[in-house]
């Protein structure tokens, strides 16, 4: 791990426990060892800095938006932190084929389907270009689910800090019982994953997935 990583963790780590309550309780049900695929929903840009640093000491690999790299300071922080830049679209093969080198090593990556903020915490429908990675990597899925921060500038204008909560739910892989992964087969998949993170929220936030059962999954196997 090289100075300008840590740095960078005990910075983030500094600058969001400051602005933040977090509750991170259940990130002890996060595998310490092995390829992990973490899909989140993506309220505002504090859960990127929260969720890496309270997964260290493993290595652990963000895939964002390549106009995050057009910000000089962002772009050095994320050329040290390995990230992958992930092109708009529903497949980036080359995003792809960098997530299956990281998990091929056994390590993590964190990814936000949705594609964009929510900024007010209700889930919108997500972009199935995840399901390729976990499909041809077999790499375990994990939905970690965020909710609470959603004033959090507001907040800071009256020096107030904010609760941060972090929801971890249980580990799956993804089968395509013998479907061709068509875009269609693949968003359903997709819509299958984010119920599970859906469950893992408050009723008010689950937004395009309220009230969508969790019985009758197909494509998920459990851990």
């Amino acid at each position: 791990m090289s100075l300008s990583y840590r740095f960078i963790v005990l910075f983030l780590k500094a600058i969001t426990s400051l602005i933040c309550r977090i509750d991170a309780a259940d990130a002890k049900h996060i595998p310490q060892h092995g390829p992990l695929i973490i899909y989140t929903n993506h309220v505002n840009i504090l859960e990127i800095p929260i969720i890496f640093t309270r997964l260290q000491p493993r290595k652990v690999h963000g895939m964002l938006l390549a106009e995050r790299w057009d910000i000089p300071l962002l772009s050095w922080m994320l050329e040290v932190t390995k990230s992958i830049p992930l092109h708009r679209g529903e497949a980036d093969i080359t995003a792809i084929r960098k997530g299956l080198e990281v998990l091929k090593r056994g390590e993590m990556i964190v990814i936000s389907p949705e594609g964009t903020r929510s900024h007010d915490g209700q889930l919108q429908q997500a972009h199935p270009g995840v399901v390729l990675l976990a499909l041809h990597s077999q790499a375990p899925l994990l939905p970690v689910a965020y909710y609470g921060a959603e004033g959090w500038k507001e907040n800071i204008s009256h020096l107030k800090r904010t609760d941060f909560h972090m929801k971890v739910g249980r580990p799956f892989r993804l089968d395509a019982m013998g479907e061709k992964a068509t875009h269609q087969v693949r968003q359903r998949m997709m819509d299958e994953m984010m119920v599970q993170l859906a469950q893992l929220l408050p009723p008010e936030y689950r937004g395009y997935y309220a009230g969508v059962p969790e019985e009758g999954e197909k494509y998920l196997i459990y851990e």
